[in-house]
């Protein structure tokens, strides 16, 4: 079976680009987790057949109702374990929370409304760190030419010379040698966005939402110089350089994608 993505399925909808069959995903869960074959079996199969729909094309993909796992047991038998381990080998969103029939909302648990609006948020955050891991190298790049800018600025108003050519060169490759680490340089980086908690009453979430986000805009697109070291600036800027390259509006459609083919809760 192909593993390429067929031209109709989303971005972001696929467990992972070739995910393991039935037997090598019960073998990861063998290796972490004592009893429970039944469960295991089961787990791996779904998993496999989730998989599998998700590379059938349109429209026939959305005739295959994809079939969800219920795991019903006492405390301590393994059900988070293997939810957790399946979770990680598929790269799927998890959440655990605490949601009983003796569930009182503000009180003790949470409702459905709010797990999957925490789910959502969960598979943002991984679907952001993923993208920022791939962007890595192009932002590195961009991050050791704005250092560069400053250990070897060009001549104001002039075309870039040979002779400051050259000298970026020699300052890249000491860079990348790590001898100018202790190097204290002053540097322009984005200010991060004030963290703010909001206590809303139960209900109010998307209230609650709304204020944080704006009071996030607030402070978004201030610059602060600061005097740092090459290696702490190195950090700051990759990762700076990285959110740079990371479309927001295609990762929420990828992480939206992604709760609703893979959560786990």
């Amino acid at each position: 079976m192909s593993c390429a993505r067929p031209p109709g399925r989303p971005k972001g909808a696929r467990l992972t680009q070739n995910a393991p069959s039935a037997r090598a995903t019960r073998r990861v869960a063998y290796k972490h987790i004592i009893g429970q074959d039944r469960a295991k079996r089961a787990v791996a199969i779904a998993l496999r057949n989730r998989w599998r729909r998700q590379h059938v094309e349109e429209p026939l993909r959305s005739e295959i109702t994809p079939k969800n796992i219920l795991m019903i047991g006492p405390t301590g038998v393994g059900k988070t374990e293997i939810a957790r381990r399946l979770a990680r080998l598929a790269e799927a969103p998890f959440i655990k929370v605490e949601a009983t029939k003796f569930t009182e909302v503000g009180y003790v648990g949470r409702d459905v409304d709010s797990i999957i609006r925490d789910l959502v948020d969960i598979a943002v955050k991984q679907t952001r760190e993923a993208e920022m891991k791939k962007q890595r190298a192009r932002a590195e790049d961009a991050a050791e030419d704005r250092i560069l800018d400053v250990l070897v600025p060009p001549p104001a108003g002039e075309p870039r010379r040979d002779d400051v050519g050259t000298a970026r060169q020699k300052f890249r490759k000491k860079l990348r040698e790590g001898s100018l680490d202790d190097t204290e340089i002053e540097i322009d980086l984005a200010q991060p966005a004030p963290q703010m908690e909001v206590m809303a009453p139960p209900g109010m979430e998307e209230l609650t939402q709304q204020i944080q986000s704006m009071f996030a805009n607030v402070g978004q697109g201030r610059r602060r110089s600061r005097r740092l070291r090459v290696r702490e600036a190195f950090k700051l800027l990759v990762d700076e350089e990285a959110a740079k390259l990371v479309n927001e509006e295609e990762l929420k459609g990828r992480a939206l994608a992604s709760v609703e083919n893979n959560g786990i809760v």
